[in-house]
């Protein structure tokens, strides 16, 4: 009837009404049907395909297992068909909080209480609502569906009270289940402070210290600061941070000239033997001041004189760097964790001058570019990032309509497109397939692009932190999600109503106000939250899908294989692939959280979408436990830190679900029993309050007492009350802009013997014609050690053979360890002392740590118990590395160091003679000769003494190389 209408009639009103109904239809069963199937079935395919393929490609389905080391590797895994299954279901959280790190923990914790709770609410919803919206239905109006029969559209008024009954059930399992798994949380995070790795790790014990006022801009002002709140006696080591100028700047535009080299290089060199007749071109940027920015130049070229052109630049300002412009930040160090706990707690609710002290995180979590930022700064980008969000919002919201209309159901776009309709009349089962399988594959689509947006609208919002960005993106995300996927995707046909109704009004010159009154709005809300309800149930169903295709790793082996056979990757993004990728928290918890939300509010009003929500995240938290366990990494560890942000979005979740059924009471029933449902938010918001005051301050403080005088004073824990060999505040928590090394171009080596051909620069490093050339090094064979490395001039590019296109070759040097080794060896650069563990600890127990860098054109460089190699490039980075570094004015100490400590005893530096001591780690005895009668003696004769307490002078005595300052320490 209403396709006859629609061709008989005006295509306008027609418009109008699809807009104000466009849910209504009975095609929603066998799209149902058809999503189920093709979900599970397609699902179940690929989890097959996945254990077959698995055993036979670890480097894709297992990375963590072959470059992870000994005390981050997960359970080993066997080579059967179903041998994955096992150790996903047996191994404890305990274990794994070990090996891949709280935040990970965390996520599959709230995936199960996900997957629990649905579970227990299934229960109930199906087994108590369905019965009762099928018995207690009046036939006042014709149903066309089964899922309209399943719904409270047309129940009678006494069995609205079983929603409200149902509210309060609700509510209560949502708050034990938030309840138990907060306590557990909790505990896991006071086992995470009793941990090793945390009891060693420098940020522990250091406070950040920002938006310090100018008069106090220098180490004795922090301690100034730290003072007024400081309930111990222990005094603190201090460092202000430094202007590094455009240090930054300079360092991502020689990494971006790096890496379109190594672009170019790639495509001309692609095949040696067959060159292309013309040399690559490129246009020089337009912002060039020379005046011929857009002219197009050889690539290569200039590409090479850019390179060279920023490191000069980049060494020169590096050189400038120094005391006397200091920042509005510093940082803050006790010997003891429970000394800086104490402080940050005392100061948690103070801002002694207008300052923030707060626990310092992770060196490599800080934005450095935001810590320097004012309050009022912050402020203002705060409200531009709210600004654009809320604008992004309110433009998403004209499409996300025509999304509802048509997509949601195609019958509606035949009542527009009388061809269409045609073909859906004659083959209705197959549009059902497509409207249940592509509708929500589009919309999916849709949300993949939008979290990449907001990362970049996050990217300067003036966050301190990666974490605390990457959770500023859960928060806008997941109100885009509900405000416009959501409220404005459910209820647009009946806000529609009632400006269609107006607009009837005013043409009718009739009165508005009764036309609004009349329009029965909450009863249209109601129905369109009803008839909307089985578009949310299909997609939920898809989501399964999209779960496995993740396990699968599809979408990145089909992305690799493309490149690999249709483009020209460089050496560097080969290396790149084999290493585990990051997981993306941001996405994956708005996802969880948004799938929640959506459950929660149709709990009551189509009950079926409880179960597919348990069975989405039965299957979820188990294949995201093999990916966390065995592919992905964390980046950026918060330690568990997205707890709060899933607790908050949960009780926000509950609510809006409370105000759902108020909805429905208010349409179909009474005011007493919208007035039996005010408690429950604000039962629910008491409750967030109970678990901040009762969980929060212990997940975040060590210890929250006053310290007494002597406990302030004595050690107490391991590596306390002693001075550690690495335990270099000013170069741990230094700008990394003045230590990052530079990124050396890469070739393949089939192409290298090219180089003489196609680059006109140095290419051999005995080059007379360029500076500093007496003072480079030979490139030494990895497979010979002592002998250089024969028939290859790699200077100034890095040569890397064919199979070492790895990432196991990689994972102990600076450029790819930052990126990537963070959740397999730990942060080295974070503990106290460069002793605490092994060198096997942070570099890995495979077999090829010790051919960790390719055979080219390098230097050994001492970082943290491993050798990183650096390859010199352009300038000869060797001279910067030797000469530059003997006196870095940043750090320049004006009075020298005191080798005794307060009790006389002698002072070992591990950096007063680094050679000395390298030379010496394992001397061999001369045959036939005593050790005494030659004064040649073990390490151990070379340390004299033990280690000093430190105190701020001896701090301020840190050592004068600058090589000290870059990191290797």
């Amino acid at each position: 009837m209403a396709a006859v209408m629609a061709r008989d009639g005006d295509p306008t009103t027609t418009f109008l009404q699809l807009i104000q109904n466009p849910f209504k239809s009975s095609f929603q069963v066998n799209a149902f049907w058809a999503s189920l199937g093709t979900s599970i079935g397609i699902s179940a395919i690929l989890a097959l395909l996945f254990s077959v393929v698995r055993p036979h490609h670890n480097a894709i389905y297992a990375p963590r297992v072959k470059h992870a080391d000994q005390q981050h590797a997960p359970p080993p895994v066997g080579k059967g068909l179903f041998a994955w299954v096992s150790p996903v279901l047996k191994t404890k959280e305990e274990i794994l909080a070990d090996r891949i790190g709280l935040d990970a923990v965390v996520f599959l914790r709230c995936a199960r209480m996900l997957r629990n709770m649905f579970i227990v609410l299934s229960i109930i919803g199906c087994g108590v609502l369905i019965p009762i919206n099928l018995l207690l239905s009046s036939n006042d109006e014709e149903v066309d569906s089964t899922f309209a029969r399943m719904t409270p559209l047309n129940i009678k008024v006494d069995a609205v009270w079983s929603q409200i009954v149902c509210a309060y059930a609700f509510d209560i399992i949502i708050m034990v289940f938030i309840w138990y798994n907060y306590r557990a949380v909790l505990a896991l995070r006071r086992r995470h402070f009793q941990s090793p790795e945390y009891q060693m790790s420098l940020h522990a014990r250091t406070l950040m210290i920002t938006d310090v006022p100018p008069n106090l801009r220098s180490e004795e002002g922090l301690m100034q600061l730290t003072d007024g709140v400081n309930p111990t006696s222990a005094l603190p080591r201090t460092t202000i941070g430094r202007n590094v100028k455009e240090l930054p700047a300079m360092i991502k535009k020689h990494e971006e000239a790096v890496r379109d080299l190594e672009s170019v290089l790639s495509k001309y060199l692609k095949n040696p033997d067959r060159l292309p007749v013309n040399r690559p071109t490129m246009r020089r940027p337009r912002k060039h001041k020379d005046g011929l920015g857009g002219s197009k130049v050889d690539a290569i070229d200039y590409l090479t004189d850019r390179i060279q052109e920023l490191e000069i630049k980049i060494r020169d300002v590096r050189q400038t760097v120094d005391k006397r412009n200091p920042m509005p930040y510093g940082f803050a160090s006790w010997e003891a964790i429970e000394h800086a706990h104490a402080v940050a707690y005392t100061a948690r609710k103070k801002k002694p001058q207008g300052t923030m002290i707060q626990l310092a995180p992770r060196p490599h979590d800080i934005i450095w570019e935001n810590v320097p930022l004012s309050p009022a700064t912050r402020r203002w980008r705060h409200m531009v990032n709210a600004f654009w969000v809320t604008l992004l919002t309110v433009l998403w919201i004209a499409p996300n309509a025509m999304i509802a209309i048509f997509l949601s159901d195609l019958s509606n776009l035949g009542l527009v497109w009388p061809a269409f309709q045609t073909s859906l009349n004659e083959n209705p089962k197959v549009w059902a397939a497509v409207q249940g399988i592509a509708s929500p594959a589009l919309t999916s689509l849709i949300y993949l692009i939008l979290p990449i947006i907001f990362r970049r609208l996050m990217s300067r919002a003036g966050d301190t932190t990666k974490s605390s960005r990457e959770r500023h993106v859960i928060r806008y995300l997941y109100f885009f999600f509900v405000f416009n996927n959501l409220l404005v995707f459910s209820l647009f046909s009946a806000g529609w109503g009632y400006v269609s109704a107006v607009i009837d009004a005013k043409h009718n010159h009739e009165d508005a106000w009764h036309a609004v009154i009349d329009g029965e709005f909450w009863y249209k809300a109601m129905s369109a939250l009803c008839q909307v309800s089985p578009f949310w149930v299909t997609w939920l169903l898809q989501r399964n899908l999209g779960a496995t295709l993740d396990l699968a790793q599809l979408v990145n082996i089909a992305w690799k294989w493309f490149m690999k056979t249709f483009m020209a990757p460089t050496p560097r993004q080969s290396i790149e692939w084999t290493a585990p990728p990051p997981f993306d928290y941001a996405s994956y918890y708005t996802y969880f959280l948004f799938y929640a939300t959506i459950a929660l509010c149709f709990a009551t009003l189509q009950p079926i979408v409880l179960p597919v929500a348990a069975l989405y995240f039965a299957f979820d938290s188990w294949m995201k436990k093999y990916l966390l366990m065995y592919v992905f990494l964390t980046k950026t560890e918060s330690s568990g830190r997205f707890w709060s942000v899933v607790v908050n979005r949960m009780i926000f979740a509950a609510i809006l679900s409370n105000i759902v059924i108020a909805l429905l009471a208010k349409s179909r029933g009474t005011w007493t029993m919208i007035f039996c449902l005010v408690p429950l938010p604000f039962v629910m918001l008491a409750f967030k309050w109970y678990c901040r005051k009762t969980f929060d301050d212990d997940m975040v403080y060590y210890n929250r007492g006053t310290l007494t005088d002597a406990e302030a004073l004595g050690p107490s824990g391991p590596g306390k009350g002693i001075k550690r060999a690495g335990d270099r505040l000013k170069s741990r928590f230094g700008h990394p802009a003045l230590y990052r090394p530079l990124l050396t171009p890469m070739v393949h080596k089939r192409a290298a013997q090219l180089l003489k051909s196609i680059y006109r620069g140095r290419l051999s490093q005995y080059d007379t014609n360029v500076d500093f050339s007496d003072i480079a090094m030979h490139a030494m064979s990895s497979s010979t050690p002592g002998k250089t490395m024969e028939g290859q001039s790699s200077a100034p590019f890095e040569v890397v053979d064919e199979n070492q296109l790895d990432f196991s070759y990689y994972k102990d040097r600076a450029d790819f360890r930052d990126e990537f080794g963070s959740g397999l060896y730990g942060r080295p650069e974070d503990l106290i002392s460069e002793r605490s563990q092994t060198p096997r600890t942070f570099m890995g127990d495979s077999p090829d740590s010790s051919r960790a860098s390719s055979p080219s054109s390098m230097l050994p460089r001492k970082l943290e118990g491993s050798y990183e190699p650096i390859v010199m490039m352009g300038n000869n980075r060797s001279q910067e590395a030797l000469v530059d570094n003997l006196n870095h004015p940043a750090f320049r100490n004006p009075t020298p160091h005191s080798n005794t400590g307060p009790d006389g005893a002698p002072l070992y530096r591990n950096d007063s003679n680094e050679s000395q001591s390298r030379l010496l780690h394992h001397p061999q005895p001369i045959a036939g000769v005593n050790a005494s009668q030659t004064g040649f003696h073990t390490v151990d004769r070379w340390r004299s003494g033990g280690y000093g307490p430190l105190t701020q002078d001896d701090e301020q005595a840190a050592p004068t190389s600058y090589d000290y300052f870059r990191g290797r320490r």
